[in-house]
């Protein structure tokens, strides 16, 4: 016989046993059970104790919610939507701008501290509830419902740019297709016998004016449009249609792609790393990277760029990391989960990096062979021409076989003896640490300096095409998370076919996203990137972690996650979400405002042929009005649902998320445990087994009877616990 049965419980207890639904709800209207999510495995007129209340963790039972197929699927899928773009052309910037290997110390600190803390809090709340961010978040504490509503909205806001990007690394990835590469050398243009090389071109290089002019063709200033880029127009379609066919069948189809696109990046890295460890210059390009410059670790904007860099690297706030977890059986170790996927994230980092210093140091040593090329044929000039005395040049120096360090020296020597009328002579010092120290990040990493250096490469088509098609997946695996965060609270909310949610989604998403692909478009994904996302989501994630930690309660979590797991989780958690991680995304907030309000607000304008004086360069332009407001209504729009909700909740003007079955239960059981909480909060905590634990709602704990006082035990806890994916229906997990 069944331990928890209502006999067992007579034979061990003198205690008033659990009442039954039917006998708590006995005076209340007829309700409709299959749509409450109390009565979640319950039918209608059960004498089941009260125990059943909570979820059962038979996926099938609760209204025949979809599951992993297996635990791989899942970590591939965290894995996927966490590893982006951001992993390969945000990281290595970030270590170059901010002191080399010595900015891994403030990172792994603050990842330690902030980033698997808050990202166990959300893969727990997300597999307990088994909802999308706006159920999980009305459950919890339904005044703060509009944490999932603001979550929502981001995800739509990123979505929209983040997918033009996909949509560059597609036409990028098409182009690749040619010997030479497309952008390997600037355009001529013939006149009569007379070859010109594009001037725009010329001044900047090739793979900048293909960047600028073939790819975007970008207009002077975000105030002209310009009108539609056609190519890049059918890049963002053919990006659209991949998302929507990898997620129109919800995790079903996702998981399935899950397993390339997230494992395809890998191979991609290793072989980059072994081929570009066998360049010339790739070490050098290493141990500039990982030269640690100790006194950054003392500013406050190196420790404040580390937070920014692992709560954006873990997805925090998206929705899509509780979304994914929701599916996710419920004694499922999110604990580990968090771990690893974490440790996992930080090793890609690592390992982007390397890759990416290995193929910009062998860059770097290319672009300064040619700076020493260059400027000997002007010194030879000058020979010939008298400018410089022959007595200047040192004996053992051979201008057929110069090497850097002859230069070098050569260099120093003109530009001793000639010190008043050196500028004049126009020579560069063509050092090597200048070309290491050239920072690049972001679009201007992947399609620029990247782009230039597999120039160089033997085969370079094929190198090209792996490094575009990998882009394609790192983007592909994190918008399958970002559209994950959207749909999932959608389809909990409403009974509409995934199908057709997906499809009609993508085709707002695609229309919307029009706005990037004009040829003023990536100044608008310059904005969106830098406004819609990064204040709105960490206000998300402290709401987050106040909602668990304070109102909620971290003591009733803890308990709450050692009845899920089978196992108390260390102490360290509790510290860290009490105290810890609010105390330093409170700082977070602070320094991201400062940031924003002593920045000006702007963007780099290519400028060309309209303006001959800064032909074929960037320069910082400030918004006009118009834009600067829109900026700034992104992050009033994202946050608005916070207030909203909240006003609207407090004065009873909307529900309060739930449905009507929990909140006549509420209503019926408020009144009698209130003053037994006031006498003993963890009275109306049961058991430590799984299965009787409480759902983390505060409105939804199991009611031990007026008289109740002494908690269920079984002392045989954490022995019928099963973490296997095949033991989801087992009759263990029912006990």
């Amino acid at each position: 016989m069944p331990k928890n049965t209502k006999v067992t419980q007579r034979e061990h207890s003198n205690e008033p046993v659990t009442e039954s639904v039917a006998d708590l709800l006995s005076l209340e209207h007829p309700m409709d059970y299959k749509s409450s999510q109390m009565s979640m495995g319950l039918s209608p007129g059960s004498t089941a104790p009260v125990k059943a209340l909570l979820p059962s963790p038979d996926p099938d039972a609760e209204d025949g919610r979809p599951a992993w197929n297996n635990k791989l699927e899942y970590i591939l899928a965290q894995v996927g939507f966490s590893v982006g773009l951001g992993n390969v052309w945000r990281f290595p910037y970030l270590c170059q701008k901010n002191g080399g290997g010595a900015y891994l110390v403030p990172y792994l600190i603050l990842l330690i501290l902030i980033g698997i803390p808050l990202f166990f809090l959300e893969l727990a709340v997300g597999q307990r509830i088994r909802r999308g961010s706006i159920g999980v978040w009305n459950y919890v504490y339904p005044r703060l419902g509009g944490i999932g509503v603001s979550s929502l909205m981001v995800c739509g806001f990123v979505g929209l740019y983040y997918n033009v990007i996909i949509g560059w690394s597609i036409f990028y990835f098409f182009q690749s297709f040619q010997y030479p590469l497309p952008w390997a050398e600037c355009p001529i243009h013939r006149n009569g016998t007379q070859a010109v090389v594009e001037p725009e071109c010329e001044k900047s290089s090739a793979t900048t004016y293909f960047w600028y002019r073939q790819a975007l063709n970008i207009t002077s200033s975000i105030d002209d449009t310009g009108g539609l880029n056609w190519k890049m127009t059918l890049s963002l379609l053919v990006a659209w249609i991949m998302v929507c066919l990898a997620v129109i069948k919800g995790i079903q189809s996702s998981g399935k792609v899950m397993y390339f696109s997230s494992l395809f990046p890998y191979v991609v890295l290793f072989c980059f790393l072994v081929r570009g460890l066998m360049l010339k210059g790739a070490v050098d390009g290493i141990a500039h990277m990982f030269t640690p410059k100790l006194e950054k670790m003392l500013e406050p904007q190196v420790w404040r760029e580390a937070a920014t860099q692992v709560f954006f690297a873990l997805g925090l706030g998206f929705g899509g990391v509780i979304a994914f977890s929701s599916y996710n059986k419920r004694d499922n170790n999110c604990h580990f989960d968090a771990a690893l996927v974490s440790i996992i994230n930080f090793v890609t980092s690592i390992l982007a990096t390397l890759v990416v210093f290995a193929v910009l140091g062998f860059k770097a040593n290319v672009m300064n062979e040619k700076c020493v090329v260059e400027n000997a044929e002007k010194i030879l000039g000058y020979l010939n021409t008298g400018v410089l005395s022959r007595e200047l040049i040192p004996p053992h120096i051979n201008f057929s076989h110069l090497s850097s360090q002859d230069y070098a020296e050569m260099y120093a020597v003109i530009k001793t003896v000639k010190e008043e009328n050196f500028a004049q002579l126009g020579l560069d010092p063509c050092i090597l640490e200048d070309e290491l120290n050239k920072a690049v990040q972001g679009t201007g990493l992947a399609f620029i300096a990247f782009t230039e250096a597999m120039t160089h490469f033997p085969a370079s088509p094929f190198w090209s095409v792996m490094f575009f098609f990998m882009l394609i997946n790192l983007g592909l695996g994190s918008m399958i998370g970002t559209m994950t965060g959207i749909t999932t609270p959608i389809l909990d909310a409403f009974k509409i076919r995934k199908e057709i949610l997906c499809v009609v989604c993508c085709i707002i998403a695609y229309l919307l996203g029009l706005l990037f692909v004009l040829r003023s478009g990536n100044y608008f994904v310059t904005m969106f990137d830098d406004y819609s996302a990064g204040l709105p989501l960490i206000v998300v994630v402290i709401l987050e972690n106040i909602s668990v930690a304070w109102i909620y309660g971290t003591k009733r979590f803890m308990q709450d996650l050692e009845d899920m797991l089978g196992f108390r989780p260390y102490s360290f958690y509790f510290y860290m979400w009490k105290f810890v991680s609010p105390a330093v995304l409170v700082v977070l907030i602070f320094a991201t405002v400062i940031e924003m309000a002593i920045s000006p607000a702007g963007y780099n304008a290519w400028k060309h042929l309209t303006k001959p004086s800064l032909l074929g360069s960037d320069r910082f332009q400030s918004y006009p009005p118009w834009a600067l407001a829109m900026a700034y209504a992104l992050i009033v729009v994202a946050m608005l649902p916070l207030p909203i909700v909240f006003i609207a909740r407090h004065f009873s003007l909307i529900s309060d998320g739930s449905n009507k079955l929990s909140v006549s239960y509420r209503k019926g059981m408020m009144k009698d445990i209130s003053n037994l909480e006031e006498q003993d909060e963890q009275r109306f905590i049961l058991s430590k087994n799984p299965s009787e634990a409480p759902s983390p709602m505060p409105a939804h704990r199991a009611y031990l009877g007026p008289g109740g006082t002494q908690e269920m035990t079984n002392t045989n806890y954490g022995t019928s616990t099963k973490t296997g994916y095949q033991n989801i229906g087992s009759p263990e997990s029912e006990l």
